[in-house]
């Protein structure tokens, strides 16, 4: 079960910044449009599932933890700062296979299903 996960892609709609004035017109406490704004920047240096790997993390009983996103996103950072693209991360809980300029995870499999793969179209591979 997925613990804490990202959206794919994170928008403001216009009904989050319809609530956001009418809260502060009702005189409720308000974080604000650049409040909302600073929330979803901070998030997008994190990593993110995409659906299809949120999808596997559920079918596969991968436990998401914080500590486990701390290790992605150290191990994204890592593969960043030497110029990977699309980087496999192996640790204890498995592989995940990471788009690294959006942060996102595409896909994810257990130990047991490493070891009759083949990872293809990755540059890089970081073990946490």
């Amino acid at each position: 079960m997925i613990e804490n996960t990202h959206p794919l892609n994170q928008t403001v709609s216009v009904q989050q910044l319809k609530l956001e004035r009418s809260t502060l017109t009702t005189g409720q406490v308000n974080t604000g449009f650049g409040a909302l704004l600073q929330n979803v920047m901070e998030d997008s240096d994190k990593v993110r599932f995409s659906k299809h790997a949120a999808t596997r993390v559920e079918q596969r009983g991968i436990q998401v933890t914080e500590s486990l996103l701390n290790d992605l996103n150290q191990a994204i950072g890592k593969a960043r700062e030497k110029g990977a693209r699309d980087v496999v991360v192996i640790g204890e809980q498995g592989a995940f296979i990471v788009n690294v300029p959006n942060n996102v995870v595409v896909t994810t499999m257990t130990n047991q299903e490493m070891k009759q793969n083949i990872f293809t179209n990755i540059d890089s591979a970081v073990l946490i």
